[in-house]
């Protein structure tokens, strides 16, 4: 075996170079996958109390150790439980996305290029508010999730991919009600519609009132499970809502959601206050806490 060079005991190799390199790289696209969704805040919890673990065996501390260690003794299938979605989507992402699919390799080359490249785009705000208030003065329903930090891939998977630059038309043609991508949320990543037809995960809040639509509550429960801005058009009343950390703003103007929208983008790593709110969220006067008082919207 070569070895390049040594740093007191230990002989370092180019097979060494080549393994950290590969293990930096499946690290990276993995924090990716989880980036801006609950399952990197279980990840960071349970690493947390490994670390716990660590500092009580070393300060041997008996009891607590006897009782972290049988629960570090199963972190294996407590992580498989955890993280079971997201092992499964992982695993279907890597077997659509292999360079090797069909033979194409040059194709699938270009397309991952394409995908981690991660430029960062400004996005555009207008056209959405644009779309938004024609949507609500002819009373069409929907549903615009807006992504800072990451392109929501296993929330794109159950849609249709666009990756389209954003435009006025192009959100009207999606969300018109004979399109086939009406149905279903758009999501907007650095300055481009990612998909459309996108199914979003429904809160299971039992405060919601049994009259608030599918609509709204799949877009509390985004906005719940993601660090994501989620945007409503009410189909019953043509009003405006936005939805960030299960918050939700009802009753908005162009005004008020343009301003949600430049504050979300603004933000650079979403600071969370005590109370549960961003650093730069301060509610609105038309900000309810009691969804009791929002519209209703009776669509899906």
């Amino acid at each position: 075996m070569i070895y390049l060079f040594n740093i007191g005991f230990l002989e370092i190799r180019w097979v060494d170079f080549i393994d950290v390199l590969f293990v930096s790289i499946l690290i990276y696209q993995v924090y990716k996958l989880m980036r801006g969704s609950v399952a990197i805040k279980v990840f960071l919890g349970f690493l947390s109390l490994y670390l716990i673990f660590l500092v009580v065996k070393a300060a041997q501390m008996e009891l607590l150790t006897i009782i972290l260690g049988q629960f570090m003794g199963v972190g294996i299938i407590a992580i498989i439980i955890l993280f079971q979605q997201e092992i499964r989507k992982f695993l279907l992402l890597l077997g659509k996305t292999t360079v090797f699919e069909e033979g194409r390799v040059l194709e699938g080359v270009r397309r991952l290029w394409r995908q981690n490249k991660g430029l960062n785009v400004p996005s555009e705000v207008t056209p959405v508010v644009e779309a938004a208030k024609t949507l609500g003065g002819t009373n069409t329903g929907a549903l615009i999730v807006y992504s800072r930090n990451s392109a929501l891939k296993f929330y794109a998977e159950s849609g249709d991919y666009l990756e389209a630059i954003i435009s006025k038309r192009l959100l009207l043609s999606i969300f018109n009600k004979y399109s086939p991508l009406h149905d279903g949320a758009v999501i907007i990543h650095q300055g481009r519609v990612v998909a459309a037809r996108c199914i979003l995960p429904v809160t299971d809040r039992d405060d919601i009132p049994a009259r608030y639509g599918l609509r709204h509550r799949a877009a509390v429960g985004m906005s719940e499970a993601t660090d994501t801005l989620v945007i409503v058009v009410s189909e019953e009343t043509g009003q405006f809502s936005a939805m960030r950390n299960g918050k939700v703003s009802n009753n908005l103007s162009a005004q008020e959601l343009r301003k949600r929208i430049n504050e979300y983008l603004k933000e650079k790593d979403s600071p969370v206050k005590k109370d549960g709110l961003p650093k730069k969220e301060v509610p609105a006067k038309k900000e309810t806490s009691n969804l009791e008082k929002a519209p209703a919207d009776s669509t899906s």
